[in-house]
Order: structure tokens, then sequence, then C-alpha cells
């Protein structure tokens, strides 16, 4: 069955993705990832934060204060025998490319206007087929307004697009007060494709120790709601790719994510719980549905988008009615 697929410009063989997560840094889960059917693969996360620290921590140990005994310094190699900093990262790029077939994209998350633009050209360099901004941009500062916000993801678009000529996707989150004009905003600006939603991680407390917990919850599939909301409003209304990410734990939900308009669906929970080869389950399940109904993949992708429904305001308040409605109230 032909479950080709465009996004970010790219030819995918299929619409799964395996998206950005700790399995990723292997080159052997990378290949089984390739080997089970995922058309793409997006690389975990280069921080900025990470990569500076590290550089400073190797800079500690290499230049001891002058008055460190001279037999001491011999203990320590040259800097350059470090794989600090930014290095690793990309000859992880080099080395995936090269070793798979299906496209390698990056993913940058940084804080500085410098490193958004020095570190996209060190990923085109380094082989990257394209490159996802993961904008982790939590608005702690009270006196930063709605609109400062917005303009803190499209400088780092527009800065990100002048350094680099690869395919650009940013990760947005759902807590824009206008999620559908900022996504306009960015299309604007260039942006080759959107994923819907970066899955900010949030603190916990123990109970027990008082503290806050930050431990990695996985996502469940009963997440899939506001990003197939989101994908059904702006599937057929903006002009770049759309991926969808969060909640797929199995093959209905990517099944659901491409009704509702997605050019590709990503995951990175359920790989984690399956392991890497599970993609290939997800791609079976996807064959299946299309075959038990005689279906294409061009046929059924985003035919249950708002634009393509004959009753578009089935994603609006009259669904919200229809809803409490329906409710028949406590059963004993």
């Amino acid at each position: 069955m032909d479950l080709s697929t465009r996004y970010l410009g790219l030819d995918l063989k299929n619409p799964l993705v395996a998206s950005a997560s700790p399995l990723n840094r292997d080159l052997g889960n990378l290949r089984t990832l390739e080997d089970a059917g995922a058309a793409a693969v997006v690389l975990p996360s280069m921080f900025e934060e990470q990569i500076e620290q590290e550089v400073e921590m190797m800079d500690r140990l290499v230049h001891q204060p002058s008055d460190a005994f001279a037999e001491a310094l011999s203990y320590f190699p040259s800097s350059a025998a470090f794989p600090a900093g930014v290095d690793p990262y990309l000859e992880l790029v080099r080395k995936a490319r090269a070793a798979l077939d299906i496209p390698v994209i990056a993913s940058l998350n940084g804080i500085t206007d410098h490193a958004w633009t020095r570190y996209a050209q060190l990923l085109e360099e380094a082989g990257a087929s394209a490159i996802e901004l993961n904008i982790y941009f939590i608005p702690a500062d009270l006196s930063l307004d709605g609109q400062a916000v917005e303009q803190r993801y499209l400088d780092i678009l527009q800065a990100v697009k002048r350094a680099t000529r690869l395919p650009v996707a940013v990760k947005l989150n759902p807590y824009f007060s206008a999620p559908g004009h900022m996504a306009q905003r960015l299309v604007g600006e260039k942006a080759d494709g959107l994923i819907l939603f970066n899955r900010f991680y949030q603190p916990d407390i123990d109970l027990t120790q008082l503290s806050l917990r930050r431990d990695l919850a996985l996502s469940h599939n009963d997440e899939i709601r506001l990003p197939l909301l989101w994908l059904g409003l702006l599937a057929g209304r903006i002009d770049c790719s759309l991926a969808a990410s969060t909640g797929v734990e199995t093959g209905d939900e990517v099944v659901k994510y491409l009704l509702s308009g997605a050019d590709v669906v990503m995951t990175t929970s359920a790989l984690l719980r399956h392991g890497p080869a599970y993609i290939g389950e997800l791609r079976k399940h996807l064959e299946n549905w299309l075959q038990g109904r005689g279906l294409l993949l061009d046929q059924m992708r985003g035919s249950m988008s708002q634009c393509k429904l004959r009753s578009p305001d089935l994603y609006e308040r009259a669904n919200y009615l229809q809803i409490m409605e329906s409710w028949p109230g406590p059963t004993c």
C-alpha cells in the first residue's frame, strides 16, 4: 500500500515519525526504527545550557589555578581530547545521516539569539535534513504580556530562517490566546511546518520529601483531544506542513490524527514504553485500517478536518452544547 507522504518538503515513505527521545541517541535504535518502518527520525534536542555547562566544566578541569602543582596538570589531557560542547551532537547527526536512508531531523533548543543561529548553521553543515525548533519558553516574568511572548517565537524563527537553508518546523505549545492566529503569523515568517503540540514538563510535589519532583511523565492517549482539535481547525487553511504530537499510544491515534489533517504523526511515549520496533505495529494498524475501508491515504487525510465537514461548527461552540446536552446524568 502506498503511504508516501511529504513533510517539510521531504519525501517520506509513510506518515510515521519517531520524535525526539532518549532512544534516538543510539545508532542501533535509529536503525531499528528505520527497519521497523519509521519514515523519519528526530534526534534528541540539543540544549544550549547543556552545551555551555560542559564547556565550562572542561575549562575548569583543564585550566587549573596558577598555584597548582605542575605534575598535577599532566593528569588532564588537552581540551581537544574531550567531546565537550556541541561536537558530540554534530557527530550524532553525521553518523545518523550516514547510517540511515530516511531523513534525520535535528531538534534545537536555545536561549540566546547567538545559539539559535550558530547552532542552526552547524546542524546544516553536519548534514541534518531539517531543523525542529523546540521553543521551551515558560513566561515566568509576570511583566511579559502575550504580545511579547509571541514576538519571541517569531524572532527565533526569523533568526534561524536567515541562518540556514534547511526546512524549519516550529514546535508550538497550546497556551497562546489565539493559536490559529499565531500559526498564521509563523507561516507568514516562512515556517515550513508546525508541530502540535509541545508538551511542557511541569514539576510535581513529593509530599514525603517536601521537594519538587522532575520525573518524566509519558503521555497517554487521552491527551490527544487538544491537538486533534487544532489540527482539524488548521488543516487546509494554512500553507505549511502539520505534524501531530502527544498521546500517540496505539494505531487508533495515528488514524485520528491523519483524519484531522496531519501530514505526519509523531510519537515518543509509545516507543519508550514498547521499544523502537513498536513503530512497525503503528504502521501495520494504519495499513489495515485503510485496507479495511478501501481507502487511500490521500483520500482519508484531512477528511474530518473542519473545512471538509458538512457541519464545520462541530469543531466550535455548537459541539460544546451538544456534548453537555448528551450527558445522561447519574446512573444510580
